[in-house]
Parts: structure tokens; C-alpha cells; sequence
């Protein structure tokens, strides 16, 4: 795609700028050196410039995160005007007081010829700039605030219906007034023109153009104090109305897009005349893509009419907006570690990467040389390296990794750190390897000066990292030792974990674990498959009716022991370390003493973020329905033998939960301490989401009495799969046991059907996508590898499996009766529900509570349940009292007891 560049004198010529594939047809990364015809150019064919190859084409519009920044931060700032009109009365009375006195001494002239300069200003100013916008052939941007002022006239609308039928009274008398034409009519809240006016100049940018920005404010100036001296608006809602103006405008930017402004080859081209240099052509290198290098900037290739080639970065807005959100996130969960401003300036990356630059090649280290920086408007910046030819480590084959290789590279480090300089992105596409085999830094640009012992602890802890997934955990530790020392190595056994490792490594390590999954369960298959059919080969033909001894039955368990131990033998056989392990371990070899525990480096976890606001909404959802309700008077009227016999149920529970657990536990197992277990999980669900914190202690529980490690979870998984299928079943035949309750006709009910068309429809889905499709499929596999086997040893145990199935009805019936019990106990025969309604209620509560991040599904369960007793009948004066009552006995009594039983089976060894 040819480009047109411009020379300082003024004349005219083409450039071009082309991307570069693979040079060789090998794959690998190119080396950055001149090739092409545009490298023997004279003087004659410069102007011509050439080169074959396109640039990959820019996208027209770009969703900026500064613009769903600045969306956020108006509705932020509505939510809090609103707040403040609402709770406080007396101050705003007051100031709109004040104003009123100190306006209303305003000479009538000034008050006229402001009103109607500001009227027509108004009106004048968005048409002009529109007409020079036009001029200018910029219509997408007049297109764009359009639609903002459209959209914004609806949200003034639909505000002033609110205000006016719904808001809350101290809401209303801050935003309007008496009209002064009509004392029984008010004011509008939100003024109809004012708002798409200001939706439309901030739209189409006129903010950003000195002139038009002055004659903005002075418009915005005079109509608001023409409005507020003659009576037809409030502070309040001139201050609205802004914002609403302004949020909107923000709002359909981030929406429909920005027009993409980032330069192109002609600007390029342009800059570098601009900076004294002869360009010939600029090739664009392709990068590949990264889940971490989406701001390093594009990349070019320039080549001169004298003197040797230049490598150039272009950093633009958009480039520097990408990831903007994930760099927000780790400031804000992260300790310490915090990555660069999520919003810095064009001129703050120039200038920090230009720093880095200096700073690096002055410790020592080989880092590009930066010769020159310019802005390419006012959108990009560019920066000018001497050209550095080479292959990233990425590209290179391992065994070009040599071990002089690996020291020039932590030589470089050390260089870095000697200096208290943080790289904080040494991945493999930052590891330059040159013709010579000297190794260059580059993507200094996120780095850090001055930076403390945590930053060069973490970078030492990513490059073994990088290393290691290249070479393996022995050499890079040993070429680590080598330059840095032991002891700088150990320091940073703390950092070796995956959140203190760059994305791209992360994913790596994930793929890895999910592949060393795949051979386990490869390996389990296989080692069940071959003593499988050892076992049918030792078996002899049956010559007439089998009749089994004793002695048969035994021979049957030794095969199905000796199977098992196959499988034991084949897993542990296949069990490999992850690569932070095998670093962790070669390390310890030479520093025993070395801390080996992770440093907190997380602030806050998401779980914990969404356990705290899902929390906050159930508690707030709870006492927003216990509010209304005298306590005294209803336990008073409290049938206390209901009461009891809730008691009883929730008691009951835990040894139903112990038998649907030994259902399909084929070992011999002691009950009495299943039911310690069960009693101890109380205690766990309150530090632990419920579906995670049971699960756990089972499986812990049943190692610690002598399952193995591999069949006790295979256990828990069996019991986890069969109580799901379980709860399916019975939540589909009691909902249409609901819907046929109060007819006499069997058909089910338009529930039952919607949720099984929504079923069948996911299904359907899944089914169609491929990423869905693989991902189920894998799932299912690793279920099948160990689950499967272990419920086939339960079928062949009749007793076993009954035991299971049956604990957990068991279990179901317990927890029904308990809330039916805690209803009937606050309730009279006018408010009872039928079992099968009750029992809908808690099978959706409770698929909801094993949903939810909280611990114990606190505040889903509430929520749920008290929505779903009011939903099929039951007054919210007995649903709110009744939940409660059944929370208290299945959840927060037991805790007590669960924290001493989880004690005493912790002292006898036990969990």
C-alpha cells in the first residue's frame, strides 16, 4: 500500500510500508538487517522508494478506555449529586438561597442581554463548528455527536419522568422550583437543550480546539446565570444537566468508537525528515501476538539514503490503551508490584522509555541505542534506535541455546540490577540474540529505576522462569548461580509463583499442567485397559452354570486389588513436577535454607471481592425484609415444638450426609467418625465457598483414615456427580409436582417446559462451538478417567450403593423438613406450603448457595429463598423469620460444635 511523504522542501514523493514475513520460509524470525532492493537505492530511485508489501490496515474506529474512564466517573458523579440532594436537604436549600440573593441583585440590562446572547449562542456555536468540521471533510465526527445529542435528549426525558413521578421529595426541590410564569407549575429538572448541546461538543471534540473550547464556556456561563437570576433552574440542575451532557457524549464515544487517528507510513516518513534523517523505506516487522505485548508499540524498518538502517517504535494511544484494565486490576490487587500508571500520557511513555534507554546502556548492559525522539502529532510519539540484527530467544532453537548463551544473558541482568534498574518484562520476545551471540535488551519501556528488592527479586524470578520453560530447571539454575550468586537466586524463591510471572509465561505454565494432566490420565487408562485384559486372558472358558465359592469371591478382590495397585503404580509412574517445582527443588539442593514460602503479594483476591459485595447484597437484601417485622410479638406466637422438630432434622442431616458419602467409599471406613467429619464441614463452609469447603475435607478426611490419595478423590467426585444427578432429578419431578398441584391435568408446567427447552438450547450450543465443544469434552474425559472407574467398583457393591443413593434423599428430605418446619413454625395452616413447594425452593436455594463465591452461599441462599417462599405464596412476614430460622440451625449453630469436632479429629489425625 504506497504512502505519500513529504520532504521539508516541500516536494512530493512516495514511500511505502511494507510488512515483513519470514525471509527463509522457515518459520523463524528474521534478523534485523537491511535486505530488499531498498538497500542499494541511488540517489535517483530514493525518491521513488519502491517497496513491495503492504501495511496491515488500520482499523476506522477504536474503543478508547479513557472514554469509558471518563463515562464512569460522570455517572459517579451523578450518583453522588443525587445522594448529596437527597440526604442533604438543609444545605442545598441554603445554597440555592444564597445564589438566588446574590444573583437577584443583577441589573435587569446585564440579565436580558446575557439571556438572549446565550440563547442565540447557543444554537449558533454547535452549527459553525459543524459547517467547519464539514469543511474540513471530518463528518463522522459531526456524525458521532449527532447521536450523542439524540441519546442524551432521551436521558433528559426519561430523568424528568423520573423526578417527576418517582424520585424522592428532597430530590425534586433540589432540581426544580416554582416556575416564574406559572407558580403552580415547575421548573424542568434537566434542561431539554442543554444536555444534547453539551452531549454534542464534547462528541465531536471541540474541547480538544483551544477557540472553540473558550466560546464553549462562555455560552455554557451565560445561559446558566441568564437561567438561575430569572428563576427557571436550580444549581443542582444546571450541574446535572452537565453531567448528564457530559456522560452521555463519553458514553456513545467508547460505544460507536473513536475516528482511529494513528499515523501512518506518510507520517512516519515525515517524522523522520522532521528529525534530519533521509528515509528510503520503513518495513513494518511482524510481531508476534502476546498476551503481554499488545502496548510494546509498531515496529519498523527504516533504511537510509546514507548511513545504516534504523530501528523505529510508534507508540499511539490506542496501542498504549491496550491492556489498560488489566494494568488497573494489579495496581489495585496487587502489594508492591504494581505495573506502570494505568493512564499515563504520551509524553510520560516517551520520556520513560527514553530514561530506561539511557540508564540501561550507562549500568553496562547491551540495550538498543536510542538517537532520536519526535511526536508524530498529536496522537503518537516515536522513538529512533540504531539498528540492532538479531533473533528473539523465542525464535530460536534450543539447542542455539548454549550455556554461554545463558550467562550472556544474566551478565545483562546483573548489569541492570547492579544499577537498581527493574526490567519487569524479561520474556523471551525482550531477549535479543545477535549474529555474534550477544545478547540485547530490549522492551525496556515498562521498566524502573530505583527499584527496590521486590522488582529485581521478581525479575530475577521471571527470567528463570523464561529460561526454564527453554532449557529446563537444572541449566538455568546453574547459569543463574554462576553469575548472580546463590544467594540472589534463593532471595527470589518468594517471587516464583504465577502471579508474579508475565502473562505469556502464565498461559505457557497452564498449558504445560493441562498437558502433564492429559499423561496422567492417559497413563491411568492404559494401566486399567491392560489389567483389564490381563484378567480376561488368565480367565478360563466357562464349561457350565458359575456358581462362586468363597475362595472365587477372594480371587475376584485380589484381581480388583491388583488392579488398583496397576493404576497406583501407572499414576504415580506418570507424575511429573511443574517447572516452578523443579526450579524450587534445584535451588534447595544448593541453598537448603532458602525461604521457600510464596510472598503475599495480592492484596485482594477476586473470590474474596466477589464473597464481600455478594455478602453486602445478601445482608442488605435480609434486613431489607426484616425491617418491617416486630420480633417480640412473633416469637411470642412461635410454635416452639416446630421449632424442635426443625432441630431435629438439621441434626439428622449429618448422618445422612455420612452415608451418601460411604455409598461410594468401597473401603472400610469407621461411620461414627464420617459423621465427626460431616459435623466438622459446619466449621469449614464459613472460611470456604460451600461447594469447595466440603469437598476438600472429605477428601482430606477419607486420606487421613487410609483411602489413597487418587481414590478418595475419585470418591468424592463419584458422591459429588451422583448427588448433582440427583438434585436435577428431584428438582425437575417436584416442579412438576408444582405445577400440577392445583390441577386436575398431568401436563407439566410452562416452567418445566421453558427449563427444559433452556437445557436443550445450551446443550445445542455447546455442541456448536468448538471452543465450548473441546472444552466439555475435556472435562468429561478427565471424569471418566477418574470418577468413572470408581463408581463401577461401587456398582459391583449393591449395599454400597444404596447406602449412597439413600443418604442422599436422606439428606434432601432433612433439609426440607427443616424448612418446613422453621415455616410452620411462624406460620398457621392459612400460610402452610405444600412439600413439593417447599422442596422446589430449597433445591434452587441451595444449587445457588454451591454457586456462589460466598462462604456457605451467605447471602445467595438468603436471597433465594426468601424470594422463592414469597414467589409461591408464603406472606414475606413468615418467608423472612423462617429463612433465618432455618440459616441459624443449618448454618451458623453448627459452627461452634464443627470448630471443636474439627479440633479433635485434627489431634487424632484424622483431617
Amino acid at each position: 500500500m504506497k504512502q505519500q511523504g513529504v520532504h521539508p522542501e516541500g516536494t512530493e514523493d512516495t514511500s511505502e510500508v511494507s510488512s515483513r514475513p519470514d525471509a527463509d520460509g522457515t518459520g523463524h524470525e528474521p534478523e534485523r538487517t537491511p535486505a530488499g532492493p531498498a538497500a542499494d537505492c541511488t540517489d535517483d530511485e530514493a525518491h521513488a522508494e519502491e517497496v513491495e508489501g503492504d501495511e496491515p490496515l488500520l482499523p476506522a474506529r477504536v474503543h478508547r478506555p479513557s472514554d469509558l474512564m471518563r463515562l464512569l466517573a460522570g455517572v459517579f458523579a451523578i450518583i453522588v449529586l443525587l445522594a448529596i440532594a437527597a440526604f442533604a436537604h438543609g444545605t442545598t436549600s441554603g445554597l440555592e438561597q444564597d445564589i438566588n440573593k446574590g444573583t437577584g441583585q443583577a441589573p435587569d440590562l446585564l440579565i436580558k442581554i446575557a439571556g438572549l446572547a446565550s440563547s442565540i449562542a447557543i444554537l449558533l456555536v454547535p452549527v459553525a463548528f459543524a459547517i467547519e468540521r464539514l469543511i474540513k471533510r471530518d463528518g463522522l465526527r459531526i456524525a458521532d455527536g449527532v447521536l450523542a445529542a439524540v441519546l442524551a435528549h432521551g436521558v433528559t426525558l426519561a430523568t424528568d419522568l423520573w423526578v417527576a413521578k418517582a424520585a424522592p421529595g428532597s430530590i425534586q426541590e433540589a432540581l426544580t422550583q416554582p416556575s416564574p410564569g406559572d407558580i403552580h407549575a415547575l421548573t424542568d429538572p434537566v434542561h431539554g437543550y442543554l444536555a444534547p448541546v453539551i452531549a454534542y461538543m464534547t462528541a465531536v471534540g471541540m474541547s480538544r480546539r483551544p477557540r472553540w473550547r473558550a466560546v464553549l464556556w462562555v455560552v455554557l456561563l451565560l445561559d446558566a446565570f441568564s437561567m438561575l437570576v430569572t428563576g427557571y433552574t436550580t444549581p443542582f440542575s444546571i450541574i446535572l444537566t452537565v453531567l448528564i451532557g457530559w456522560s452521555v457524549a463519553y458514553g456513545t464515544l467508547y460505544a460507536v468508537g473513536s475516528p482511529n487517528v494513528r499515523p501512518t507510513g506518510r507520517n512516519l516518513m515525515a517524522g523522520l525528515r522532521h528529525v534530519g534523517f533521509r528515509p528510503v523505506s520503513a518495513a513494518r516487522e511482524e510481531v508476534p501476538e502476546a498476551a503481554d505485548s499488545g502496548d510494546r508499540g509498531r515496529r519498523y524498518f527504516v533504511t537510509l539514503e546514507d548511513g545504516p538502517p534504523l530501528d523505529v517504535t510508534v507508540v499511539d494511544r490506542e496501542q498504549q490503551a491496550q491492556g489498560f484494565f488489566y494494568r488497573m486490576w494489579r495496581n489495585i490487587t496487587l502489594r508492591g508490584l504494581a505495573t506502570r500508571s494505568s493512564l499515563q500520557s504520551l509524553r510520560q511513555a516517551l520520556e520513560q522509555e527514553a530514561l530506561l534507554a539511557y540508564a540501561a546502556i550507562a549500568a553496562g548492559a547491551n540495550a538498543p541505542k536510542l538517537i532520536a525522539t519526535s511526536e508524530l502529532g498529536p496522537d503518537a510519539v516515536m522513538l529512533v534506535y540504531e539498528h540492532t540484527g538479531g533473533r528473539t530467544l523465542d525464535s530460536l532453537e534450543d539447542e542455539e541455546i548454549t550455556d554461554d548463551l545463558l550467562r550472556n544473558t544474566w551478565d545483562q541482568v546483573r548489569a541492570l540490577q547492579s544499577r537498581r534498574i527493574a526490567h519487569r518484562r524479561l520474556v523471551g520476545e525482550a531477549i535479543l540474540v545477535d549474529r555474534s551471540g550477544k545478547v540485547i535488551l530490549t522492551d525496556l519501556r515498562v521498566g524502573e529505576i530505583a527499584a527496590g528488592d521486590l522488582l529485581l527479586r521478581m525479575d530475577i524470578a521471571q527470567l528463570v522462569s523464561t529460561l526454564g520453560l527453554r532449557v529446563g530447571a537444572e541449566r538455568t539454575v546453574t547459569s543463574a548461580v554462576g553469575v548472580l550468586g546463590p544467594d540472589a537466586v534463593a532471595d527470589c524463591l518468594p517471587m516464583l509463583q504465577p502471579i508474579a510471572l508475565s502473562r505469556s509465561t502464565r498461559a505457557t505454565l497452564r498449558r504445560l499442567a493441562r498437558e502433564r494432566a492429559q499423561r496422567q490420565r492417559d497413563a491411568v487408562l492404559e494401566a486399567s485397559q491392560q489389567a483389564k485384559q490381563a484378567r480376561l486372558e488368565a480367565a478360563q472358558p466357562d464349561t457350565g452354570p458359575v456358581v462362586l465359592e468363597k475362595s472365587d469371591k477372594k480371587a475376584v478382590r485380589a484381581e480388583q486389588r491388583a488392579e488398583k495397585r496397576a493404576i497406583d503404580e501407572a499414576l504415580e509412574g506418570a507424575r511429573e513436577e511443574d517447572l516452578l517445582a523443579q526450579i524450587r527443588h534445584q535451588v534447595l539442593l544448593i541453598r537448603p535454607q532458602a525461604p521457600v514460602e510464596p510472598a503475599r503479594l495480592e492484596r485482594v483476591r477476586p473470590r474474596t471481592l466477589m464473597s464481600f459485595i455478594a455478602g453486602a447484597f445478601g445482608a442488605y437484601f435480609l434486613l431489607s425484609q426484616l425491617t418491617h417485622i416486630e420480633f417480640a410479638t412473633l416469637f411470642d406466637e412461635a410454635e416452639w415444638g416446630w421449632v424442635i422438630a426443625a432441630v431435629l432434622f438439621s441434626a439428622l442431616s449429618y448422618f445422612a450426609a455420612a452415608m451418601s458419602l460411604l455409598g461410594f467409599v468401597p473401603e472400610r471406613v469407621p461411620f461414627m467418625r464420617t459423621v465427626a467429619a460431616q459435623v466438622a464441614g459446619s466449621f469449614v463452609k464459613i472460611v470456604a465457598p460451600a461447594a469447595v469447603g466440603g469437598v476438600a475435607l472429605n477428601t482430606r478426611f477419607l486420606q487421613r483414615v487410609g483411602v489413597r490419595p487418587g481414590l478418595a478423590v475419585a470418591s468424592v467426585g463419584a458422591s459429588q456427580l451422583f448427588g448433582l444427578g440427583c438434585h436435577i432429578l428431584m428438582l425437575l419431578s417436584f416442579g412438576y409436582l408444582t405445577g400440577t398441584e392445583k390441577t386436575p391435568s398431568l401436563s407439566p408446567s410452562r416452567t418445566v417446559i421453558a427449563g427444559l427447552l433452556t437445557v436443550a438450547v445450551l446443550v445445542l450450543v455447546v455442541t456448536s462451538v468448538p471452543f465450548l465443544r473441546k472444552f466439555v469434552v475435556t472435562r468429561v474425559r478427565s471424569l471418566f478417567a477418574g470418577v468413572v472407574p470408581r463408581m463401577l467398583d461401587v456398582l459391583q457393591r449393591p449395599q454400597k450403593l444404596i447406602t449412597g443413593i439413600g443418604g442422599m434423599l436422606l439428606l434432601t428430605a432433612c433439609f426440607v423438613m427443616c424448612l418446613d418446619a422453621s415455616i410452620r413454625a411462624f406460620g398457621d395452616e392459612s400460610t402452610s406450603l405444600s412439600l413439593a413447594s417447599v422442596a422446589v425452593v430449597f433445591l434452587a436455594g441451595n444449587a445457588l448457595g454451591s454457586a456462589a463465591p460466598t462462604p456457605g452461599g451467605v447471602g445467595a441462599v438468603e436471597a433465594t429463598l426468601t424470594v422463592g417462599l414469597i414467589a409461591v405464596g408464603l406472606p414475606k412476614e413468615v418467608a423472612a423469620p423462617a429463612v433465618l430460622l432455618y440459616r441459624l440451625l443449618t448454618l451458623w449453630i453448627p459452627v461452634l460444635p464443627g470448630w471443636l469436632f474439627f479440633n479433635h479429629l485434627t489431634r487424632k489425625g484424622s483431617l
